[in-house]
């Protein structure tokens, strides 16, 4: 009897083991500086965490993930301390996600236990924290009672050593701004991705009077040609993305927000790039990559059939840029400043080429149906 319970603790043992060595692993995946950011921004910062103590909390919460699954595999003090300082902070995890499932429905998105390597909404993280809570319970109940003296320094050692660790794997960088660490670069893909420029004619007379009068015409036909325009286009705004792309809030414009190994982006960039072939009047397509594997940003052209002016930034404020809640590919029309349609994710919100024509072939009139604030 005694054997068989031996048996079953060690089973529990291992299997919660791994869920918390498997869990601390995975929030380092696919590289610990781009998924320990990513986490912070995606799940501290909405719990309202500043992006100075996110980084602390970030790497210590996954070091004492990581000692407990150490932890539990050990003896010293394991029915006295380790099992239930376990059982308690599963507990608080169940606290935080029936919160976050309370707020959103918890049906849908990822709660960040296994980082990105295996999503989980916030119920499927709740259910199988309850499991865990229950067979650590049942562990606590079938192990012996611990007579002899532990070394606690085991634990301290241990916890020291595996959040000492992560801050090892992904030291903490100084808060970044999202300033351009990249020039752009001029589009080598045949398109003109530029701005329409206006030629201007200078016509010298030889009578004073007559260029005077001619100079007054045109400026007043000019006048009214601008006005003509400003009734049938947005009034201009500022999208906040002027210090990266300076002409960005001028006419009709794509912004782009592209992970350069993602190939969801390429794939999205393939077809934008598919779209200008067929259709040479696409507004100008700009691109932020983040800076996570930008030695592929040749790669990621030559796949998409063509290069764009792009800039790279880092990657906080690549997914601060990005907008809260959303995710890679990121494709966005712009109209004077204004955010007309803005693709993001591959699910519900994923960019679709047709959809984005049926956007750009709306006139103003058409848009301000559907878009009150222009």
């Amino acid at each position: 009897m005694e054997t068989k319970k031996s048996y079953i603790a060690w089973s529990i043992r291992i299997i919660v083991s791994l869920l918390f060595i498997v869990s601390a692993v995975a929030k380092m995946y696919p590289s610990p500086y781009f998924a320990i950011s990513t986490f912070e921004v995606k799940q501290l910062y909405t719990l309202g965490f500043s992006e100075h103590v996110a980084p602390y909390f970030s790497r210590t919460l996954i070091g004492i993930e990581l000692a407990m699954g150490f932890l539990l595999l050990q003896n010293h003090w394991l029915k006295r301390f380790i099992v239930p300082m376990t059982i308690l902070l599963l507990a608080v995890f169940v606290g935080h996600l029936t919160y976050v499932t309370f707020l959103s429905g918890g049906d849908s998105g990822n709660c960040g236990c296994f980082g990105e390597l295996i999503p989980m909404t916030p119920i499927e993280a709740i259910i199988k924290n309850i499991v865990a809570i229950g067979l650590l319970g049942y562990l606590y109940y079938i192990l012996p009672k611990e007579t002899s003296n532990h070394n606690f320094w085991i634990l301290t050692t241990v916890l020291f050593a595996t959040i000492l660790g992560i801050y090892m794997v992904a030291p903490i960088q100084p808060v970044a701004t999202a300033l351009p660490i990249s020039e752009t670069e001029e589009p080598t893909d045949g398109f003109d991705n530029s701005m329409p420029t206006i030629d201007s004619t200078t016509m010298t007379l030889q009578n004073p009077l007559e260029n005077e009068k001619l100079t007054n015409e045109v400026k007043k036909d000019t006048a009214k040609k601008i006005e003509v325009q400003n009734l049938n286009e947005p009034k201009k705004v500022k999208s906040g993305n002027a210090a990266l792309f300076p002409s960005i809030d001028k006419g009709k414009k794509l912004l782009c927000y592209f992970v350069p190994g993602c190939d969801h982006c390429r794939d999205a960039a393939k077809e934008l790039t598919e779209m200008r072939k067929k259709d040479a009047s696409l507004p100008p397509l700009s691109i932020i990559f983040m800076n996570e594997e930008a030695d592929l940003i040749p790669a990621f052209f030559k796949e998409a059939g063509a290069t764009y002016p792009y800039k790279i930034i880092e990657i906080i404020p690549f997914w601060n840029t990005l907008g809260s809640g959303k995710d890679t590919p990121g494709v966005k029309y712009l109209w004077n400043g204004n955010e007309i349609k803005y693709y993001w994710g591959i699910t519900d919100d994923k960019f679709v080429g047709e959809d984005l024509k049926k956007y750009l072939n709306q006139s103003y009139e058409e848009l301000k149906k559907t878009h009150p604030k222009l």
